[in-house]
């Protein structure tokens, strides 16, 4: 069709755009307001996630390094735990050398601060070695026999109560005494019992009355570090950790 006769155009002068078009105007920019908050919210989560990884890595390094070097080498668990210790602090160095070319510096690290870190994380490992709360243990007994555990596996478990406040030790150490006490057989094979070294390799942590997701995360988290895990149910419900000395160099 042709152009309307009795419309009179003024140059310069558009007729207003309908309320419905102007709503939908409206519309379209409230989804870029809704997504500058998604982009700052998974911006501020993923700088959250960074700083916990950065700080979670120190303790991956110390445990998971002990344990390679004590599965790899034919070594001993003191030996391997050393190791560990070294790559710590090698990586927390590194962590200090990142943080002076970040603010202009030249990336040295005095030497009293080397010692420092070295400091730091032996005492750490000190800590872990000789300390368990009795909030921790679930009798006396446990708590006294805590010591007689393999360094590596001291370590490992104090690292992991220092997430898991409520988690609870329910077996460390055994004797053929307890097998006769218990009156079942003595398992020869039980890493519960003093290995060549004199050294238990096994712990029993409590699982009964708490969270399914909970234990599950303390299992993957001795996985991750390189222990093998076993699940026991029924009344005495508990997760087994051990570390196997007879498969060292294998």
């Amino acid at each position: 069709m042709g152009a309307d006769p009795l419309r009179i155009d003024f140059p310069g002068l558009d007729p207003p755009d309908p309320p419905d078009l102007r709503r939908g105007e409206g519309e379209q920019k409230r989804p870029r307001g809704a997504s500058s908050v998604w982009a700052f919210s998974a911006g501020l989560l993923a700088w959250a996630l960074g700083l916990c990884l950065f700080a979670a890595l120190p303790f991956f390094a110390l445990i998971r390094t002990s344990v390679y070097l004590f599965d790899r080498y034919p070594v001993s668990g003191w030996t391997a735990l050393g190791g560990g210790v070294v790559a710590t602090v090698v990586l927390l160095l590194l962590y200090l050398v990142a943080v002076s070319f970040r603010f202009g510096g030249k990336g040295r690290v005095p030497k009293s601060v080397r010692r420092g870190t070295a400091l730091l994380v032996g005492s750490y490992c000190l800590f872990a070695l000789i300390y368990l709360s009795s909030a921790n243990a679930k009798t006396e007994e446990v708590r006294s026999t805590y010591t007689a555990l393999a360094p590596i596996l001291r370590v490992a478990t104090s690292t992991l109560l220092l997430v898991d406040r409520e988690g609870v030790l329910t077996d460390t150490g055994r004797t053929e005494e307890d097998y006769r006490t218990w009156g079942i057989p003595v398992n020869d094979a039980s890493l519960h019992l003093p290995q060549a070294d004199g050294y238990v390799y096994a712990v029993d942590i409590r699982t009964l009355a708490r969270p399914e997701w909970r234990n599950r995360a303390v299992s993957f988290y001795f996985r991750l570090m390189g222990f093998e895990t076993l699940r026991h149910v029924g009344t005495a419900d508990h997760l087994h950790v051990s570390l196997d000395p007879s498969t060292q160099g294998s």
